[in-house]
């Protein structure tokens, strides 16, 4: 089986599912993909992203803020602790930074990213990690702040292998979504061809990215599969070992018992 180990859930476009989660959760299970990680980008809508999990036995959850949201107040350290308590958040993020969609001055960027590493090494559950454009200022503050003591994954990864070097060095899994299907991803397969499969994640960051042949649509986890199939082709190893060893790391990172 599979774990879609980054959706967004609580965003689906559930229209060809008559607005019912439960079905297209159904549609991912007959594609092989047996747990979820549904992934906090706010907190206004974390309500909604911790009511999932709740509902659904396969389904964990994280909390945090996304390096893009700019319209809420923002939580100091004690707060996001106290949301973390709950059994079924397993990780804190997304976080991290993003040089792509903001511009001019970053330290509010960087000084929350700060925030989320410290919460996590509070409460031991690891770090989902978004980053775009900004590999050093990445590295440099996972160093800074000791990100290594806790661990975590770089979600949705498409820097070049020495970023991912550098990870892997501190102990963070990489992640790999569909954007690895994608034509122009000649640095993403080269990665995904060094890095051992014992430290790889696969996802669909859902609703977003749709791997080929479902690119420009809406995305869902169901289409993890189509990760799995194409990091199998790249590493040169059969499907069924893809499934089972991204399946242990999911497991494993997240200090979950396997179900």
């Amino acid at each position: 089986m599979l774990v879609d180990s980054h959706c967004h859930l609580d965003c689906l476009d559930l229209t060809e599912y008559q607005q019912d989660l439960t079905a297209a959760l159904a549609a991912a299970q007959d594609h092989d993909v047996s747990h979820f990680l549904c992934v906090s980008i706010d907190l206004t809508h974390f309500p909604r992203v911790l009511s999932i999990a709740e509902q659904y036995s396969n389904v964990f959850a994280s909390v945090g803020l996304h390096p893009n949201v700019t319209d809420e107040v923002e939580p100091n350290t004690q707060q996001l602790i106290e949301l973390a308590q709950h059994d079924k958040i397993v990780a804190i993020g997304e976080t991290g930074l993003d040089y792509y969609r903001s511009n001019g001055e970053l330290t509010w960027q960087q000084d929350r990213f700060r925030r989320h590493i410290q919460v996590a090494r509070h409460v031991q559950k690891p770090l989902i990690i978004h980053s775009r454009q900004a590999p050093t200022d990445t590295v440099n503050i996972m160093q800074q702040e000791q990100a290594d003591h806790i661990g975590g994954v770089m979600h949705c990864f498409t820097e070049n292998w020495d970023m991912a070097k550098r990870c892997l060095d501190l102990g963070f899994y990489i992640s790999i979504s569909g954007i690895v299907t994608f034509r122009n991803a000649q640095e993403l397969v080269d990665v995904v061809r060094k890095v051992p499969l014992d430290r790889l994640l696969i996802e669909t960051d859902s609703p977003y990215l749709a791997p080929v042949p479902f690119r420009g649509k809406p995305n869902e986890p169901q289409y993890v599969k189509y990760v799995a199939e194409k990091v199998a082709e790249i590493k040169q190893v059969s499907y069924e070992e893809v499934a089972q060893a991204t399946t242990k790391n999911f497991f494993k990172l997240f200090a979950l018992a396997v179900q």
